[in-house]
């Protein structure tokens, strides 16, 4: 019960065991669900070594393949609600994304259905984060926002903690995007159904073991997803989703 991380693993097998301890120590009641993508590096052994050391806390979901982030997200998603969560939090597991910033994260989902861990709200910012991919990273953000008329500061953050009823409330089955353009597929539907988005400030630091999974065929996926969803914002066409918004 509680709050349930979602954390798509792909070669993380230097950094998953100290992330896991590391949310472990939080003050705030957190199970895991990872969702290995048949890692070579042994990734997915080490998760299931996890599970017996951290017993009813930890949940693996094993894939075939390197599948893409988001049908991770929407994996981890269905388990979370089967096991009874009250929010879901997803993050990445390169401590790009650290814990120190999950209990802020929580307090303020008490007035917002989802809570973002932003780098371009005021006090957040990215340390030892090299100068191309923050230069990417600004372009990305500010294209998503503007086509799509977003309303988030960091449209394209990974760091996010949604409300329980939001998750109920999609036809996760009719989302598209199954790469990182997910990211802002998801964000887009949360913001056009009218659910409260707020930000918390974080500090994303480069990854310090492992390599960056974002790829050229990445990037382009992300330009077809906006594409795609400012035409459907100016067609004035609504997103499938459970409920009337």
């Amino acid at each position: 019960m509680g709050t349930f991380i979602v954390l798509p693993t792909y070669n993380e097998a230097d950094n998953l065991a100290r992330l896991v301890d590391g949310l472990f120590s939080l003050s705030v009641p957190l199970s895991v669900i990872v969702v290995d993508d048949n890692s070579p590096d042994g990734t997915g052994i080490l998760a299931d070594h996890l599970v017996s050391a951290y017993p009813n806390r930890v949940v693996v979901i094993h894939r075939s393949d390197k599948l893409g982030l988001g049908t991770a997200y929407i994996a981890g998603f269905r388990r979370a609600l089967q096991l009874g969560a009250t929010s879901i939090l997803t993050m990445d597991a390169d401590f790009s994304h650290h814990p120190r910033f999950i209990p802020a994260m929580v307090q303020c989902l008490e007035t917002a259905d989802l809570v973002i861990g932003s780098r371009y709200t005021p006090g957040g910012g990215t340390h030892n984060f090299p100068m191309r991919r923050r230069i990417l990273s600004r372009c990305a953000n500010a294209v998503a926002r503007n086509a799509l008329g977003l309303g988030a500061r960091d449209a394209t953050a990974g760091f996010r903690l949604y409300r329980l009823e939001i998750i109920e409330s999609l036809a996760l089955d009719s989302i598209l995007s199954s790469g990182y353009s997910f990211l802002i597929e998801m964000l887009f539907i949360v913001e056009r159904a009218g659910w409260r988005v707020a930000e918390v400030p974080i500090l994303f630091e480069d990854r310090v073991a492992g390599v960056s999974k974002i790829s050229r065929r990445e990037i382009l996926n992300a330009l077809s997803t906006v594409w795609r969803l400012a035409r459907q914002r100016t067609s004035k066409l609504q997103h499938p989703l459970n409920r009337t918004a």
